[in-house]
């Protein structure tokens, strides 16, 4: 029940408003200027870039541009590094089911030295969920554009959300003072444990990215990063419970997303209008993802889905349907990762505790 209760329950706010709204306009404004140069085949390195305004959420400036310099460095990092894995299996001419395995590969050596990184500079959102994204949807387009061109594309929007993050210092009563401390390095426990999970998002990636391509063949559908983003999604949370929890939200939230998705379809909307529904559904999605997950997936949903159809265009109900089936696949990869080590302790004690009431030998 308590945790069928943490479904629905929304924690208080937190200046969350203010927080989308500057992810919002970080998104924003970067794609609509594609449209209007006609250049939307970059438009996904403009969203990935926007993703660096989502770090350094509530902290005070000077802290906020440091977080938000070390997401969105590392954030250019995997955007060149899927540019180039896209260059290197086009220039190897392997087969299609080659380069999928390749991509699955490399996607879950991602996902692991991401979440490293993201545990040892103390980043918050933590986990490696948004790089797998980024990496393997870049990786996954078959026609890449200029890589000088993509990347100016991403550096211009990450250094367009650092502005906004630092934005509300014109504002003399939104100032913060300038201090910025210097982090303490991590514990010998956190170490310990950032390795632990690192461990996690390696086998929570590399197995549901491996079923989720299996599915792909069997069922012919395609996205099989889409499951390997949503293994990692229940590995975050400081109890079983909670991360239990937000597996199953994931895939609660991803169904009524997609129900907001075909209304927003059957509008047709243009791509400008897909541009003001991606920023509307940014705002929404970081305005409840700290605060109620499963409310926060209605709008994440549409907002990845429309980034998708908005640079490379495929039949939505075969969008929707893969989105679903990888979604459920993911997530059940990653619940079964968060059960799986007081499974086999629970095991071991069953066995120890046989061992302990065996009947002692007689010795005649």
């Amino acid at each position: 029940m308590k945790l069928f209760a943490e479904m629905f329950t929304i924690a208080p706010g937190n200046k969350d408003h203010q927080v989308a709204f500057r992810c919002a306009v970080g998104v924003f404004v970067p794609l609509i200027t594609l449209v209007l140069l006609d250049r939307l085949d970059l438009a996904i390195f403009a969203s990935f870039g926007a993703f660096t305004g989502i770090y350094g959420r509530n902290e005070p400036h000077a802290r906020r541009l440091t977080l938000q310099v070390r997401g969105g460095g590392l954030m250019l990092l995997v955007m060149f590094l899927a540019a180039l894995t896209a260059r290197v299996d086009a220039l190897a001419g392997l087969s299609a089911a080659g380069t999928t395995w390749v991509l699955v590969v490399a996607t879950t050596v991602i996902a692991w030295g991401c979440s490293l990184v993201v545990a040892w500079w103390r980043l918050r959102p933590s986990g490696s969920l948004f790089h797998i994204f980024a990496f393997a949807a870049i990786a996954s387009i078959p026609n890449q554009p200029p890589l000088w061109q993509a990347m100016l594309v991403a550096v211009l929007t990450v250094a367009f959300s650092l502005m906004l993050g630092q934005s509300s210092r014109v504002a003399r009563s939104r100032r913060t003072p300038w201090v910025n401390p210097r982090p303490e390095g991590l514990t010998p426990d956190e170490k310990r444990a950032a390795w632990h999970e690192s461990a996690g998002y390696l086998v929570a990636a590399g197995v549901a990215g491996t079923l989720g391509t299996l599915a792909g063949e069997w069922l012919g559908i395609g996205h099989n990063y889409w499951a390997m983003v949503a293994a990692v999604v229940p590995l975050v949370g400081h109890t079983t419970r909670h991360r239990v929890s937000r597996g199953l939200q994931r895939i609660a939230g991803t169904a009524l997303g997609l129900v907001l998705l075909a209304g927003i379809l059957l509008l047709r909307p243009t791509p400008w209008q897909t541009v003001l529904v991606i920023a509307a559904c940014q705002f929404g999605a970081e305005m409840f993802i700290a605060r109620q997950y499963m409310l926060a997936q209605v709008f994440v949903t549409p907002l990845a889905l429309t980034s998708t159809l908005l640079v490379a265009p495929v039949p939505p109900g075969l969008l929707l349907r893969d989105r679903i089936v990888e979604t459920i696949i993911g997530a059940a990869v990653g619940i079964a990762v968060v059960l799986a080590p007081g499974a086999r302790r629970r095991v071991r004690g069953r066995v120890r505790g046989r061992r302990g009431t065996a009947a002692p030998r007689r010795i005649s």
